[in-house]
């Protein structure tokens, strides 16, 4: 473990040992939004044992007063707290950089012929690797109809636990049911999940996410479980020395010597990137994804309430509304606008206050009066010009 991750895991810990739970108030004291921040579903904040661990390796760099061995090991501890959070063996967990990346090595490694079933509103980093594959046959249907379109036709059904544009959380148990009843291979974008909603990767039999989302880490990891039998099946396509059975071992010349669990499909870590996400995970860890489930989902429907929308499931609210994203910039408030809708986010760092501040100024007839009435701390980072 490198000196970095040690100092910034000693911060997030706050003179507690490190198996210590924390409260969503604990936690929330852990980030510095300026604003109102309702944009996770774009990025995630770090917090500040994440930030202080990667400006630490930052400066060892620029510095030059390191090996590099301690932040290349932090994918370790990232894999560990990675597997806990979705329930899974570290033994079956497998790193990369994008989604893209992991889920193309499962679509390279289909036979000819295999038919995939894809929702029709699915983020193009899960369905392109298929639809990209000479000889595979993908049809898209909508969302709600994904469990029905499972059938003896279908050779992988691919989808997100919940969907970028709309914040749909997928009917996992309907899906997954089709999927057994006609031995079809699930591929699952935890993406916008992971990290509020709680997952059981052993249900599926891959499941991807990259961490500068909802699990609040630098752009730059990635993680793909891969269900138990389902290895073999996978052509370690980017082997590199990353993916040796000792990485220490396998820089130089044949024979090939891969490792023997899913770290065979390992990439080459960017360093910084796996630094400043072993501390995040952790702390999410340390909280706990059902409270954190509880809380972001009551944001949401708070923030849905206000606008007179019925409660949903999810942490993500999409509003039909084109004006919106002026409105709230305009007002230090940041989301965003996939496909013409508002989409707004409720994570660990927002409170009923960031809710209602919304809520008023999607309501209020003159929106851009809420500029001064931000309270200290939450000045408008977005001023127009």
């Amino acid at each position: 473990m490198g000196p970095a991750l040690v100092v910034g895991l000693h911060r997030a810990a706050s003179s507690r040992a490190l198996t210590d739970a924390l409260t969503i108030a604990d936690a929330r004291a852990l980030f510095e939004p300026k604003g109102t921040y309702l944009n996770t579903a774009s990025y995630g904040l770090p917090p500040r044992p994440g930030w202080d661990a990667l400006q630490q390796a930052l400066d060892e760099w620029r510095t030059g007063r390191t090996s590099w061995e301690g932040w290349s090991e932090s994918t370790e501890p990232a894999r560990a707290a990675f597997a806990r959070l979705v329930h899974a063996n570290p033994e079956r967990v497998a790193i990369g950089a994008t989604v893209s990346g992991l889920v193309g090595l499962v679509a390279a490694s289909l036979p000819r012929g295999s038919r995939v079933v894809v929702p029709d509103v699915e983020f193009t980093s899960t369905l392109f690797p298929f639809m990209v594959q000479p000889g595979l046959e993908v049809r898209t249907v909508p969302p709600a109809r994904l469990a029905e379109a499972v059938d003896e036709h279908t050779d992988v059904v691919a989808f997100s636990a919940v969907q970028m544009s709309t914040g749909e959380v997928a009917d996992l148990d309907a899906i997954l049911a089709a999927a057994r009843t006609h031995d079809v291979l699930t591929v699952v974008d935890a993406t916008q999940a992971a990290g509020w909603l709680p997952l059981e990767a052993d249900r599926v039999d891959f499941l991807v996410a990259a961490s500068y989302k909802w699990l609040i880490s630098p752009r730059g990891s990635a993680f793909m479980t891969i269900a138990p039998g389902r290895l073999d099946s996978i052509v370690p396509a980017q082997a590199g020395w990353f993916a040796g059975d000792d990485v220490y071992e396998a820089y130089i010349g044949p024979p090939l010597r891969l490792a023997h669990d899913a770290r065979r499909l390992d990439t080459s870590p960017a360093w910084f990137s796996w630094v400043g996400t072993v501390p995040a995970l952790e702390l999410l860890d340390r909280v706990g994804l059902e409270a954190i489930h509880e809380h972001d989902v009551a944001l949401a429907n708070r923030f849905r309430a206000g606008l007179g929308m019925a409660p949903s499931n999810s942490a993500i609210v999409s509003v039909e509304r084109a004006d919106a994203l002026e409105t709230l910039r305009a007002a230090g408030i940041q989301a965003a606008m996939p496909g013409g809708r508002l989409r707004v986010g409720f994570h660990l760092y927002n409170d009923e206050e960031d809710a209602d501040r919304a809520v008023a100024c999607l309501t209020s007839p003159k929106a851009g009066a809420l500029r001064s009435e931000l309270p200290p701390g939450r000045r408008n980072p977005y001023p127009e010009p």
